[in-house]
């Protein structure tokens, strides 16, 4: 091999690589600030939460595929993140929340060291996991409509922004979309005075508090969103491009690492699942053993990221709060329609996982427990119910 073609065969899985962590941290970082906030964070914890996110995914999915020589990639839980800004903030603040976070991180490393324990958890029916997904999702969802309603010409520009990049360049849609809210926050809403004053990266500790409430209503939900929507397809994504990962120490590794970002303010890391296909399919390279270069370059894009994520959680904290909402349901909404879809494919469990979405997506609490874990519950019992019935 030449020195030209080896530069050549080496910036492509680079290349691809850098565009995933760029993609996967432009789409969704609206997100996860919007989701530490609603728990209780300050702007400084949410900040700091961003930036371990961002540096200790980076730094494991580095380490995972040099380790292994596979496209293991490692993103932050979307979907967790959502399920915050659903539920809110759990009495004892934020750092209830953040106990709540290490339950979910320990649960993650049980489900890679007891085997028996992942098994159970695989066994939770797919269609009550994606209709309790897709009732966490469903209120921030509907916020592109609210801000269109309420700020027709700040938000309807972000829109049809986003609408012509689906259609022409679907993976820069939320991207773009957020480089749309930049330049209208930045010419036609004010920014207040000093907001943009302290981005320089800041990590912030932050003591958890164990209450049972948070650990029931937030953390077994989180664990559960996160293990079906992230870790399930993110190996689907790895296994249907030939790679056959041991599951196990990526399960304890991310459960270990989660905690550490929990103790700065950020939730739970994972198996990357959208941009996953971008380190792993045929894009990254065409040799499926040189793949594994393009998720060792997506992990040193989201660590140099992370170094400017006090910048994006300033712009956040300065922006009208329901234009911020907007993009993130923008960006949920494909994972939305894949939920619904996996929720109502089979007929026999439709009306359980109805009832899952409703009691999820309606927000009721119950000794400060969260909906999400009130509709898995209410959708297991309809399920048993019928099948009880059917015998």
């Amino acid at each position: 091999m030449t020195a030209e073609t080896s530069r050549a065969s080496l910036l492509q899985p680079v290349t691809a690589g850098l565009l995933a962590a760029i993609v996967g941290f432009g789409s969704s970082f609206p997100i996860v600030l919007q989701g530490l906030a609603a728990a209780g964070a300050s702007p400084a914890e949410a900040a700091s939460g961003l930036i371990a996110l961002s540096v200790v995914m980076g730094l494991l999915g580095i380490l995972l595929s040099l380790r292994t020589r596979m496209p293991i990639s490692v993103a932050w839980s979307t979907p967790g993140a959502a399920l915050l800004v659903a539920t809110g903030m759990p009495e004892g603040g934020f750092a209830a929340a953040v106990g709540a976070f290490l339950v979910a991180a320990l649960l993650v490393v049980l489900a890679g060291v007891w085997r028996g324990f992942g098994r159970a958890v695989a066994a939770i029916p797919a269609p009550l996991a994606n209709a309790m997904l897709a009732g966490v999702l469903l209120d921030l969802c509907l916020a592109p409509v609210r801000a269109v309603g309420a700020m027709p010409a700040l938000a309807l520009p972000i829109v049809l922004v986003w609408a012509l990049a689906w259609r022409f360049a679907r993976l820069w849609a939320v991207p773009l979309a957020v480089l749309v809210t930049a330049v209208i926050v930045l010419v036609w809403t004010p920014v207040p005075e000093g907001a943009m004053a302290d981005i320089l990266p800041r990590p912030v500790l932050v003591m958890p508090v164990l209450s049972l409430d948070a650990m029931i209503g937030i953390g077994l939900p989180m664990f559960l969103v996160t293990m079906a929507s992230q870790n399930v397809p993110g190996l689907a994504v790895l296994r249907a491009n030939g790679y056959q990962p041991d599951v196990q120490p990526i399960f304890v590794t991310s459960g270990l690492a989660s905690m550490v970002t929990g103790l700065f303010g950020g939730h739970l890391v994972n198996l990357a699942a959208i941009t996953a296909a971008l380190c792993a399919g045929p894009e990254a390279h065409p040799h499926p053993g040189r793949r594994w270069i393009a998720a060792v370059a997506n992990g040193i894009g989201y660590v140099l990221l992370g170094l400017f994520a006090g910048f994006a959680a300033a712009f956040i904290a300065a922006s009208p709060p329901l234009l911020i909402q907007a993009v993130a349901g923008l960006a949920l909404l494909g994972a939305l329609a894949s939920a619904m879809s996996g929720a109502l494919a089979k007929e026999s469990e439709r009306l359980p996982a109805i009832m899952t979405f409703v009691t999820t997506a309606s927000g009721v609490s119950f000794f400060g427990i969260g909906g999400a874990f009130w509709g898995l519950l209410a959708g297991g019992a309809m399920l048993l119910l019928a099948r009880g019935t059917a015998r």
